[in-house]
């Protein structure tokens, strides 16, 4: 119950949120003609919305099709159906293809709730609200095929609260049309009007005008959904329901110190080991291990990682193993080469298996980069930890599972490393510069995949947003510059970072002071901005042309 109604609220909120505002004119005007044309919408975007959600990624991935593929037929979609409400003969040939649903024989003719149905359809494909926590959930373990009675149950109290809100609207058109009588005499008018903003909701979309539009809406609602994250479960482990217990306090920052979080997974589809193996839990058994999730481009695991280096070196003799799994979050971290490349710069010599395919990440049911398991001698994991920082609670950890698999031992000091974890909760959050994943662009020109733009915006941008300047190609992971590209951003943070690739320089500006940072070699992130306190600050970046962004960074 706790569940559904987690869902419900954390949908309710995001079909208030400033994020559908893009869809609510279609759904207003859509809907005019009658009630059941208003359900049908509504009734259709929910239905797609939440597979599409669920299950988009999995089938995409099966079909060895791109990820962008559903959102572009969407969007065809919506111009298809814009021009059968400009046109009625396009409408009417449109709904015969659905006249085998057994709905149509109980709808008053000529009501149009079968073009509303497909209407809603085609938004859901392309009706993305703010990612809140349990939109989060549900994405990740769409995304990660882990789908079980609890997620689908999320997803459907997500997507019945999502759809209230939109409902209202969608009813308030058809009732304003009912009682305005000029709006009676002209529904043929108000139709046409209605396909003219769907075919232009579509081009919004394309050229993301929506994106833009939402970007300088403060979103009300994050206050109201954040409680929200404690509620919402981690994906259940498969076979294994007590490390999801460890995994639920892992993420809602709880310790239960050792505790008993079920045996430890195989390493399951590892392509390559580095450093050695091939090793298995079973090949381990009788010593302490530490199973380590990271990418090698990511800066929470490149600051977390010399913790564990540092507890391999100290305690490798006395019985523990430290295991790297590198599982990639972007498509250049699949290469090995720039794998090894990373691991040599931040000087790792112990065991790293290439998990390029998720195999080990999914048998674990892991959520994030870095996470670390802790499996004691008999192969059972004793705690988890999601995240940077505690490190001298894993450390004192480590220590009790030697002296406990190993009475007699004579464990050396600890390393204490220091904390660099940064502390402050306002700090920037990621930001992801290729179009699928951007949502912190500050500018006005065409955000667009595949598409060679020179952007002209000047002005220092909002907090936590940035622009460009000069000749940029968008693409969906990553942006590569031209002659005068420019980055301008404002952050607050301590440190911060740009993920790069290529051969060039960046030369920096700011109030913070300039600095000219040069670049070679595979993608990694490179330190723009550095101070000794986290603060308000704006830094423009004048790029190389030929070296391509990723992604900012904050520490």
């Amino acid at each position: 119950m706790t569940l559904l109604l987690v869902g419900f609220i954390g949908g309710l909120l995001a079909g208030v949120s400033p994020c559908v505002l893009p869809v609510l004119p279609v759904i207003l005007l859509g809907g005019s003609s009658s009630r059941s044309r208003a359900l049908a919408i509504v009734a259709g975007l929910a239905l797609s919305f939440a597979l599409i959600t669920l299950f988009g990624t999995l089938l995409l991935a099966a079909l060895h099709l791109p990820s962008s593929l559903l959102r572009w037929l969407g969007l065809g979609a919506l111009v298809l159906l814009g021009i059968s409400m400009l046109v009625p003969p396009v409408e009417r040939l449109l709904e015969r293809a659905f006249q085998w649903i057994p709905q149509r024989e109980v709808v008053t003719r000529g009501s149009g709730t079968l073009g509303g149905f497909v209407l809603g359809l085609a938004l859901g494909a392309v009706f993305v609200p703010c990612a809140g926590p349990v939109l989060a959930a549900i994405a990740v373990a769409g995304a990660t095929g882990t789908i079980g009675r609890e997620t689908v149950l999320l997803t459907l109290a997500f997507a019945v609260g999502v759809s209230l809100p939109l409902l209202a609207i969608a009813l308030a058109g058809t009732k304003l049309t009912t009682r305005v009588q000029a709006l009676q005499r002209h529904q043929r008018l108000v139709r046409g009007i209605a396909g003219a903003t769907v075919i232009a909701l579509a081009l919004a979309l394309t050229f993301d005008v929506t994106g833009a539009i939402q970007r300088r809406i403060p979103d009300y609602t994050r206050s109201l959904a954040e409680p929200l994250k404690a509620r919402i479960p981690v994906p259940a482990a498969a076979g294994n329901g007590s490390l999801r217990t460890c995994q639920e306090a892992a993420f809602n920052g709880t310790d239960d110190g050792l505790a008993d979080c079920g045996r430890a997974p195989e390493f399951t589809g590892i392509s390559q080991w580095l450093d050695g193996g091939p090793l298995s839990m079973a090949d381990l058994r009788g010593k302490v291990v530490l199973v380590d999730f990271w990418a090698y481009s990511c800066i929470n695991c490149q600051r977390a990682l010399p913790h564990l280096e540092g507890w391999w070196k100290r305690y490798e003799p006395v019985g523990l193993r430290v295991v790297g799994v590198h599982t990639p979050e972007y498509a250049f971290e699949h290469d090995v080469a720039n794998v090894r490349a990373g691991a040599d710069k931040l000087g790792l010599t112990f065991p790293l298996a290439i998990d390029n395919d998720y195999g080990t990440w999914k048998a674990y049911q892991n959520v994030a980069w870095p996470a670390e398991y802790l499996v004691d001698a008999t192969g059972i994991i004793r705690h988890v930890t999601l995240g940077e920082g505690e490190y001298d609670r894993t450390e004192s950890y480590v220590r009790a599972l030697l002296s406990a698999a190993n009475p007699s031992v004579t464990l050396p000091d600890p390393v204490s490393l220091p904390d660099q974890t940064p502390t402050d909760k306002r700090r920037t959050p990621e930001a992801y510069l290729g179009a699928e994943k951007q949502q912190m662009y500050d500018g006005t020109g065409a955000y667009t995949e595949g598409v060679a733009t020179t952007f002209a915006d000047t002005g220092k941008p909002a907090l936590n947003r940035y622009r460009l300047g000069g000749s940029w190609s968008v693409s969906d992971e990553a942006i590569t510059a031209g002659p005068g590209a420019t980055i301008t951003l404002t952050y607050r943070a301590r440190e911060v970072y740009l993920n790069v690739a290529g051969t060039g320089t960046l030369t920096v500006s700011g109030d913070r002071g300039n600095r000219t940072v040069g670049v070679s070699g595979p993608p990694d992130i490179r330190t723009v901005a550095s101070s000794p306190d986290s603060q308000e600050s704006t830094i423009t970046i004048a790029v190389s042309p030929g070296l391509t962004a990723y992604s900012f960074t904050f520490g």
